[in-house]
Formats: C-alpha cells, structure tokens, sequence
C-alpha cells in the first residue's frame, strides 16, 4: 500500500466481523505508534488493550450513563445530540468491535491531547496498512468508576484520550466528500 492509498483508505469503521485481533499485531501497531513526533520528546503515551467482550460492554454502559448524567446537569452540552442513541440499551459507544486499544498519560502534561493524538494517528494508519478497521470514539473517554478504573488500571493522575476501536471491518465505506484546503496566504521570497 502507498502513503497516498493509506490516507485514502482510512476510514472509521463502525461495523466489525467477529474474528479476534491478534495481540502481537496489536502489541507492534502499538509500538509503531510510538514513533510518532511528541513536544519535547515526552512520549507521554501510555496503552490499554481491551479484547473481552464484556469488559467492552460495561465500559459501554459506563460511558453511556455519565454522558447522560453530564447532559440532564447541562441541557446545551455538545454530546446532547446524541442522547436518543445513548438511551438506546443496545447501543454499544465501542460498535461491538473485538477489541479496543486506550491511549492516555498523564493528566499534568501540557501536550497531553496533541502528542496522544499524533500516536492515534500512527496507530490508525498501522492498522489500516494491515486491512484493520479503527474508530476513535470520544464517547468512550467517559470512564469514571473507581472499580473499573481499578481494573483497568487506569492511575488517577492520568487521562483518557484516545479510546480507538479495532478489528476487522465488515466493509470499508467510501470516503465522505471532504473541503478543499483553505489557505489564508502564501508568502513568497518575492512578497515579504
């Protein structure tokens, strides 16, 4: 696959067959992420990997309930667009993918949510380059209780960025029409 046939290929799947994600190819994707640029060369990235079903479905659920917790507290909160699907019992955030790969670090790095997403965007291309389908799903950043976190072992300095769903996809849909880039101004030699 070229560069230009990994840009145009990806796309955010939300429909998966039922076959497992192998963990070393998760476990390399993951190490092929964290090639990616970071301010400073923190690398501030940590990884979860989530491939039990029922794990994923209570996180689901979780994830589910806070944001409507959050959107009866706040009626004009953004995720309030999508409080009919959240209400819906058998609507999984994570699409019922086999498994899910959580980028976080530590909350008190400044460029915590940029160098996460450089290497969410590593992995995605990583998967993409394998035939695997991703979706970085923020409803899923929503996890709060304690016990889960527990099990998760997600420490409490730190946060949730980039939940990315993974597995193979059932198809791969075309790419919605995007903008032509808006250039504000090109400074040339000649214009200074």
């Amino acid at each position: 696959m070229t560069f230009d046939e990994l840009l145009t290929t990806r796309r955010s799947i939300r429909k998966y067959q039922d076959i497992p994600v192998p963990l070393d190819i998760v476990k390399e994707m993951i190490r092929e992420s964290t090639l990616a640029p970071s301010s400073g060369n923190e690398q501030p990235w940590k990884f979860i990997i989530v491939d039990n079903k029922q794990m994923l479905e209570r996180m689901s659920t979780e994830s589910k309930n806070n944001i409507l917790a959050r959107i009866d507290a706040n009626p004009d909160d953004y995720a309030k667009k999508y409080q009919g699907l959240l209400q819906n019992e058998s609507y999984n955030v994570f699409f019922n993918a086999p498994c899910l790969v959580i980028i976080l670090g530590n909350s008190g790095v400044k460029n915590l949510f940029v160098d996460c997403a450089l290497a969410a965007s590593y992995f995605m291309m990583a998967a993409t380059s394998r035939g695997l389908g991703t979706c970085w799903v923020n409803l899923g950043t929503q996890i709060h209780d304690p016990e889960m976190k527990k099990k998760l072992n997600i420490p409490d300095d730190c946060t949730i960025v980039a939940p990315i769903t993974l597995g193979y996809p059932v198809s791969i849909p075309s790419a919605p029409k995007r903008n032509d880039p808006e250039i504000i101004k090109i400074i040339t030699p000649r214009q200074e």
